[in-house]
């Protein structure tokens, strides 16, 4: 394995490390007049070895029509007790394939579609309306406390006095060749 997987590797541990807990994320996508939308959306559980999401969808949605006009989203993940946060920025598609949405499928899902009561928009793995979108990674920008908590006070202190700005974190970056190196390393479908 070469130094680059391996530390490539590192920052996708480190990446799914500070996403793990995060239960929701906010997509943004761009509308037709070109202005931007963002909303919650959960991500299924993801691959660890290349950041790429899935997230169910309800078809009748406006993002629908968004991805069509332009599939650049950005995915921002926060973790409001640590302040740490992910910035995706990929390409999205939506997937109407019933075998990964059945092997993606959680009881949850249903919440958010209902139960029409014909029975066929149930909500379930096979109701037409359910499909999926796939965000492939391009770039990943991330920030992780990795400063203990008594330093990072330190180091703010120590910036009010010398007016200087205090390293309270670290940020990284996954760059669009390391995230097709992870791909083809784990020889993942898309």
């Amino acid at each position: 394995m070469s130094q680059d997987v391996t530390e490539t590797d590192k920052k996708l541990e480190d990446l799914y490390g500070l996403i793990k807990g995060i239960k929701s994320c906010m997509m943004t996508t761009r509308r037709r007049d070109g202005s931007l939308v963002s909303r919650a959306m959960t991500p299924r559980e993801p691959n660890p070895k290349a950041a790429d999401f899935w997230f169910f969808s309800n078809n009748a949605s406006h993002k629908h029509d968004e991805l069509t006009l332009d599939p650049q989203v950005n995915l921002s993940f926060f973790n409001t007790q640590t302040c740490e946060w992910v910035s995706v920025s990929g390409v999205a598609r939506q997937v109407s394939d019933r075998d990964k949405i059945k092997e993606l499928y959680q009881p949850d899902v249903k919440t958010w579609l209902g139960d029409l009561d014909d029975g066929v928009h149930n909500g379930g793995p096979e109701d037409p309306r359910l499909s999926l979108i796939f965000v492939e990674a391009r770039t990943v920008h991330y920030n992780l406390q990795d400063i203990a908590t008594p330093v990072k006070y330190f180091n703010i202190v120590r910036g009010m006095i010398t007016r200087e700005p205090p390293k309270v974190a670290a940020e990284h970056d996954l760059s669009k060749t390391e995230l097709e190196a992870a791909r083809r390393a784990e020889k993942v479908e898309k």
